[in-house]
């Protein structure tokens, strides 16, 4: 090989990785105008929402993220907040958002009712077998960390996993209900509060 072909090949090399470097720069600033301009309002900068009817979004799995977004812009998940929100958005924008909350760091959140989330370790674990419940550990693992297709649960805010069961209970939440409404369904009122503040203090 010349030296002049070598020193061609270590040009386009360097070409390569200047853009490749500018071209992360853009998707990060891109990220940061979205997350400034739309999503810290409920959701907090860094994913740590301070309402408990917003959810969590830091530590959570970057392509479940990535598959609510697209199915609010669908319509496959309704919500008058979200839908406006995510108009303007498309598949990069939802993959590189998914990317940003799934590296925010997660914090531990404290129990309100030590007693209440002692019943629902319970559920969690090992379901109700005399009404057929499911233990919520079988699909979402023992830590509430999910897996790529299933939402981490783990430091949820109750109040927020409460209102996503009750719509899975009456089929308001319109995607991913099939499992879901089946589990729900047989859920009553204390177990779902209780299951709800166990998963708020799970790390």
């Amino acid at each position: 090989m010349s030296a002049l072909t070598i020193a061609l090949c270590a040009a386009a090399t360097v070409a390569l990785a200047l853009a490749a470097t500018g071209a992360q720069a853009a998707d990060a600033a891109r990220v940061q105008d979205i997350v400034t301009g739309k999503c810290f309002i409920c959701h907090g900068a860094d994913g740590e929402s301070s309402s408990p009817v917003f959810p969590r979004l830091a530590g959570q799995h970057s392509s479940y993220i990535a598959r609510q977004l697209a199915d609010y812009k669908s319509g496959r998940r309704k919500s008058t907040t979200m839908q406006p929100m995510v108009d303007d958005l498309g598949p990069a924008d939802f993959k590189s958002l998914g990317e940003y909350f799934a590296s925010r760091p997660t914090h531990i959140h404290p129990v309100e009712d030590a007693e209440l989330a002692g019943m629902g370790r319970y559920i969690f674990n090992r379901g109700n077998s005399f009404s057929g419940v499911a233990a919520c550990a079988s699909c979402h693992g023992a830590a509430g960390h999910g897996t790529e297709a299933l939402p981490r649960l783990a430091g949820q805010h109750a109040q927020y996993t409460e209102n996503q069961l009750k719509q899975y209970t009456k089929r308001e939440r319109t995607n991913d209900n099939a499992v879901m409404h089946a589990v729900a369904s047989k859920l009553t009122e204390l177990e779902i509060k209780a299951v709800a503040a166990y998963i708020s203090g799970l790390k």
